[in-house]
This record gives C-alpha cells, sequence and structure tokens, in this order.
C-alpha cells in the first residue's frame, strides 16, 4: 500500500492482508482541506466505540508541495489529533489504485479483504456506522470477524510551552495572546513573546464555559477584541465563537450550538441557535465580527448587540469568483485584516489574496484558482502564493501575507500591485501581528513565535510555479457523459417529497472547455460537448442529494443531505474516457 512512510504505528508497515479479519475505512485525505479535517473529527466516535473490530487507516494524499514532505505531515497528523494509523502516500499511489477522485473519501474494507463501499465529502458517519454494525454482525457469525488491539502507537509527546499555535493576538499589555490550537487552550504570552504569563482552558478537547482553568476548546484558531474589552475566539473545531473576559478569566459562548452547519440548516439568526462551520479567524469591521467561516467557504458576521449571525458572503461553492457577496465563491476562507475601507481575506485554497469592499463586492488581489500555487514575485496578476492563512493590514495600505506552505512573508501593495517576499525560512507560518515597526509571526509549525524588523529584512527567492499533483484524466474529444454515483445509504431513501432531491453544478476553468452543459440541473448526470479547440482544463463538479431514514413507523424521519465538490484536471485526447463516474455516496458501482 503505497511508497510513503508510515505513521502512529511505532515504526511498523503494514499491507492490507495485514489487516484481514478487521473492517478498515481507508480515509483519503490531505491537511489543506477543511472538509478532510471535518471527517477526522466525524469518525472519533465511531473510532472509540468500535476500536476493537475497526481500524482506520488515513491515507494521505498531498494537493500541495508542501503536502508531499514527509515532516509536513508528521506535523500535521499531531497537528490534528489522528489517534490511528497514518500512510503517507506523497505520490499518490495508493490514491490511483482505489481510483480516488476527491478529498476527502472513505474506503470500506470488509474482514475478508472486499471493498464494500466507498464515500467522497463529508456527513457520512451515521452511514458508515450502520454499515460497520451490520459487518460486524455478518463476519462475526462467519467466524472471520478478528477482535483485539488495533495496529495506533501514540507518539511520544513534547514539552513545549506552544504546540502548533494558530493566531496571535497584541493586548493592551504589549503581551500577546495566542491560540494553542494543538492543547484546545490560550495562552498569553509576555512582551518578548516566550514568557508564559496565564493559560486559559484546561487543556482538554471539549465545549464547556466557565473560569479559566475549567473552560475547554477544541483546536481554536483567531482572536479579535470587541470594544467592550472582551476577546473574540474563533473555536474551530467547536463550531463556535467564544468570548474570554481578559480580566476575570471567565470564558462564555457567544455564537454557534456545537454541530456542524450542514445544508439545509438556517444561515441567519440567534447566534446561539445558528450552526456555523470551522471558523477560522474573525476581525472586527464595521461595528461587527466578520467570520472566516473555513467550513463553509463563506464569511459570515455575529453582532454583539443584536446577538445575531448571518452570512455575508459566499454561496458555499468552492472556488474563486469575484462580484456581490451572494454571489462571490471562497475556498477555505482562513484568515481576515481589517481596514477602514477594506477587509482583507486569506483564501487559502485558491491560494489567493482577496478583499471586500464597504459596499459588499469581492475582489481578488493575488491568486487565480483551486490548483496554481508556487513562490513567484511580481506583479499580482502573475504573482503566486501556496495556501497562505494569515493576512496583516500595514500602516502604508499594503499588507503582509502569512503564505504557510512557502514557509515565507509576503507583501503585497495594492498600488504598485506588486507582490514581494519579506523573508523566507519561516515554518509554516499563520499568522502575524504588527508591533511598531516589527511583525511577530506565528511560526506554527516551531511552536513559537518570531519577530522580525521590516522590510530591512527582506530577500529575494526564485520564482517557483506548481500545479495540483493530481494526474489529468484523459477524456476522448466530443461529448463526455458525466455520471455522479449516488445510492442512499443503508435505511435512508432520496427525499422528493418536495420535489427533486438532487442537484448538480458544472463548470470549468477555462470556460471555454465547455461548449455545452455548464449550469446547474436537478439530474445527477450530464451531458457535456467539448471545444475542440481546447486540450483540457479543469472540470469543477457540484453534486447534492438528500435522502431521510427509511421508517415507516416514523412520522418525522431524520433527514440527511450529502454533499461533494470536485475539481477534476482532464485532457482532451483520442482514446479517452467517454464517461466520466464520480462517486457520491453508496456502493463503488461505477
Amino acid at each position: 500500500m503505497g511508497e510513503g512512510g508510515w505513521l502512529n504505528t511505532g515504526g511498523v508497515s503494514y499491507s492490507l492482508a495485514d489487516l484481514r479479519g478487521r473492517i478498515v475505512i481507508l480515509d483519503f485525505w490531505t491537511f489543506c482541506c477543511v472538509n478532510c479535517l471535518h471527517v477526522l473529527d466525524e469518525l472519533r466516535e465511531l473510532e472509540e466505540k468500535h476500536r476493537d473490530t475497526v481500524v482506520i487507516v488515513g491515507v494521505h494524499s498531498p494537493k500541495f508541495v508542501h503536502e508531499a514532505d514527509h515532516q509536513a505531515v508528521v506535523d500535521a497528523v499531531e497537528r490534528y489529533g489522528v489517534e490511528h494509523p497514518v500512510l503517507d502516500d506523497p505520490k499518490l499511489v495508493t490514491w490511483k489504485q482505489y481510483a480516488v477522485r476527491a478529498w476527502p473519501t472513505l474506503v470500506v474494507i470488509d474482514p475478508e479483504g472486499y471493498v464494500v463501499a466507498q464515500h467522497a465529502g463529508e456527513g457520512h458517519a451515521k452511514a458508515i456506522e450502520t454499515l460497520v454494525e451490520e459487518l460486524e454482525a455478518e463476519h462475526e457469525a462467519k467466524g472471520t470477524l478478528r477482535r483485539g488491539d488495533g495496529p495506533y502507537v501514540p507518539p511520544e509527546p513534547v514539552a513545549t510551552h506552544l504546540r502548533f499555535p494558530g493566531k496571535a493576538l497584541l493586548l493592551d499589555s504589549g503581551g500577546f495572546l495566542v491560540s494553542d490550537t494543538t492543547r484546545h487552550r490560550l495562552v498569553e504570552l509576555a512582551a518578548d513573546g516566550e514568557t508564559v504569563v496565564r493559560r486559559y482552558g484546561d487543556g482538554t478537547r471539549g465545549l464547556a464555559d466557565g473560569p479559566a482553568r475549567a473552560a475547554r476548546f477544541s483546536e481554536p484558531q483567531g482572536m479579535c477584541a470587541l470594544p467592550d474589552g472582551r476577546i473574540v475566539v474563533a473555536d474551530t473545531v467547536n463550531h463556535a465563537l467564544r468570548a474570554l473576559d481578559p480580566v476575570t478569566g471567565e470564558v462564555s459562548t457567544l455564537a454557534g450550538t456545537g454541530a456542524q452547519w450542514m445544508q439545509g440548516s438556517p444561515t441567519s439568526g440567534p447566534a446561539r441557535e445558528v450552526a456555523l462551520s470551522s471558523p477560522w479567524d474573525v476581525a472586527w469591521w464595521r461595528g461587527r465580527v466578520w467570520i472566516a467561516m473555513a467550513g463553509v467557504h463563506q464569511l459570515w458576521a455575529y453582532d454583539p448587540e443584536a446577538g445575531t449571525v448571518e452570512v455575508a458572503a459566499g454561496t458555499t461553492n468552492e472556488g474563486l469568483v469575484d462580484g456581490p457577496a451572494g454571489e462571490a465563491w471562497f475556498a477555505q476562507p482562513s484568515g481576515l485584516a481589517a481596514t477602514e475601507d477594506r477587509l482583507w481575506v486569506a483564501d487559502s485554497e485558491t491560494s489567493a489574496v482577496r478583499w471586500v469592499d464597504p459596499e459588499g463586492v469581492v475582489h481578488t488581489a493575488v491568486g487565480t484558482g483551486l490548483f496554481d500555487f508556487g513562490h513567484r514575485d511580481g506583479a499580482a496578476d502573475q504573482a503566486l502564493l501556496q495556501h497562505p492563512l494569515g493576512v496583516t493590514a500595514l500602516p502604508d495600505g499594503s499588507v503582509a501575507v502569512c503564505d504557510t506552505y512557502n514557509h515565507a512573508l509576503r507583501r503585497y501593495d495594492p498600488v504598485s500591485g506588486e507582490v514581494t517576499t519579506l523573508a523566507t525560512d519561516l515554518r509554516e507560518p499563520s499568522d502575524a501581528v504588527l508591533v511598531g515597526d516589527d511583525l511577530v509571526v506565528v511560526e506554527s509549525a516551531r511552536h513559537r513565535l518570531t519577530r522580525l524588523r521590516l522590510p530591512e529584512e527582506a530577500v529575494q527567492v526564485a520564482a517557483v510555479a506548481h500545479r495540483t499533483q493530481r494526474e489529468a484524466t484523459a477524456i476522448a474529444p466530443g461529448t463526455l457523459r458525466l455520471d455522479v454515483v449516488f445510492r442512499a445509504p443503508t435505511g435512508q431513501k432520496l427525499d422528493e417529497r418536495y420535489g427533486p432531491s438532487t442537484r448538480l453544478l458544472v463548470s470549468s476553468t477555462p470556460p471555454e472547455l465547455l461548449a455545452d452543459g455548464a449550469g446547474s440541473g436537478t439530474d445527477l448526470f450530464r451531458e457535456l460537448k467539448l471545444d475542440p479547440s481546447v486540450t483540457g482544463g479543469v472540470l469543477h463538479v457540484s453534486a447534492m442529494a438528500a435522502s431521510c431514514d427509511d421508517d415507516p413507523e416514523n412520522e418525522y424521519p431524520a433527514c440527511h443531505v450529502h454533499q461533494q465538490d470536485w475539481g477534476v484536471p482532464v485532457r482532451v485526447e483520442e482514446g479517452g474516457a467517454a464517461r466520466l463516474p464520480l462517486i457520491l455516496a453508496g456502493l463503488d458501482e461505477a
């Protein structure tokens, strides 16, 4: 299985045959992908409940060049609390063996070694648990189920003041409040950026309000100050906004239900009654707290006076589309910085810097889309970044960008339209705070804050450009049949009480790739006509299906929305495929 090394196994390598007798769930993920992080959290309860029969194997399949670095994968496994074996598959060998086309994808293998289900996207934990229970019963009866301890071996803990810190906030005292993300707490540091003054949170993953020693967070990230002195915290994995009173140390919940927002959920209303989805950063702008809602590719806003939240920009479609707030597309916005006339956004999955004007129109300063990235300075329309997580407004109107996967600090000047490199040899910088003439950078993978003097320490690097490592799918010229394969999970049926229960949205980069077939519809298949003058590009496919529990005894069955976005690099050539199957949920019958 794959060419990379194994993590969380105590140095032991495994094959599928070694796991015979266990139910194996292969989780194809990459650590840049917020949907993959959602799946990690969805699987925690199943993993614990069925630990003696189920072995989850994370197959790390990189999108960005940085994610093919083995040490970066080691860091990510610790950063996100992955408690199962992980196969580092930098060359996508195992990805290709299982014909995976999207992050995340889950493949279920029964105790006899047969693939019995494949699911793309998130939200499948309940269906998989039902399948697991059926497989346990079936193979217990057949004598083919082997119970016992799994191959997971936890890594040795490391003693540092911070562990994969995410964001920082400059305090009135001159010190810093840092989100100690992997240890689920906030840490106050003195002005030297090293001396620990106080900790908020008991260091255990959870959602609990109360005094500093008893409160609990789950992978907190960004912070901003309210006019009343309280600090708003993006409590990412709790899908909540929390408030910290820095005087008393008391922690309370401002917004979110603790559950993840799913399609069909309310998008506005009383803040404690509306679910959020992986809020990654927050900024005070124009009388509201703006939220980088990475989990649904949107910006939301919290009004502290009214006690409400609402969507402020974005459609939940993933991509790079400018325009009015209600029509714009984002891709995992992860960093915010406010000035009087702009809200700057680090849009990580498009390797872009975006901004919102006071009229609510979204613009792109740097970046071209989901699959182009690299390290290149120069004119903004030619410059490249690689998965930036932070952006910081500078006094001259320019912005510093934490170019996370390039291990660099970059600068975009809207006056000259140029991008330059300010510093390199940082390690996954994820945020920066302006302190006088210095920038204090959160070096997440070095577990520290680093002070840089600007602009004297600027350096130049050679230009490098990349596209995603996934091989393009060869498709035949002419007409391409697109099939999104969906079968309602066991115990569910399509929900057609109020009309069609499915939706399909198709577009392409470049748009000229599709002569016909772009747009939205309710069928999960589409005949796409290709422009003979275009030899390749990316097909963007977004599919949704709704299903409800099939229980005639229950008058109000629970309903579920299955959604997945794909970006499929394609090249047009004779002999290529005339059909493109994409699996949304259910058995792999493609």
